[in-house]
């Protein structure tokens, strides 16, 4: 899925279980030494997918440790990002050479749970529903709409080191798979963000990636 959205020359890996043992850092063991059995395959397959994405970059391979926003702490001269959900885990990564920051998030396809979209939207956005449910009735917006902001977050944080609440973004979700991320924030460095989407069976994916000036 990822690498219909991403482009070249950033590594995209995904999988849709947690079937391969994956053998840990010890630094990323002590991490979830005391998770349940649900949470160290996840740990460990949405890793896994980011080693190998590592070793098509030619990068060696390294721990992925969480830093103090849970965010992935990647080797030097390395961006990217990390998701999963149920049935997915992917990674995408890139040389900082060649791409400033990159998010991608995974949701399962379908509707999003109560209350959920009064809580992430802003008011343009939940005008904008109708027109888009009308547009493709098939497509869970409102779920389509949270993975958005997600993304959008995993991208701001890597370059601003600040934290970006759902009702700081305005996201336009275009029909034709694409979005923009605009930033409220009044003092922002960054004014927005283009991103893509893509749904496929029971997963949706959304994913931004800025090149590096």
């Amino acid at each position: 899925m990822l690498e219909q959205l991403l482009p070249h020359p950033i590594a995209a890996v995904e999988r849709y279980d947690d079937d391969e043992p994956v053998e840990l850092f010890p630094e990323e063991e002590a991490q979830i030494s005391n998770a349940v059995q649900k949470r160290r395959s996840e740990f460990g397959t949405v890793r896994a997918c980011a080693r190998e994405a590592m070793r098509r970059l030619d990068v060696e391979p390294a721990p992925i440790l969480p830093g103090p926003k849970r965010e992935p702490l990647w080797p030097p001269n390395v961006v990217g990002s990390l998701t999963h959900c149920k049935g997915y885990r992917a990674a995408a990564l890139a040389r900082a050479s060649d791409f400033e920051t990159i998010g991608i998030d995974a949701e399962p396809h379908q509707p999003a749970p109560d209350g959920v979209l009064g809580a992430i939207a802003v008011q343009a956005e939940l005008d904008r529903m109708a027109g888009l449910q009308a547009a493709d009735p098939k497509i869970c917006w409102d779920r389509l709409l949270f993975s958005a902001k997600e993304s959008t977050y995993k991208a701001w944080f890597p370059v601003t080191k600040r934290w970006l609440g759902f009702e700081d973004a305005d996201i336009t979700l275009g029909a034709d798979g694409t979005f923009h991320s605009r930033i409220l924030l009044p003092d922002s460095p960054i004014a927005g963000f283009e991103g893509r989407w893509l749904v496929q069976g029971d997963i949706l994916v959304t994913s931004i990636a800025v090149p590096a000036v």
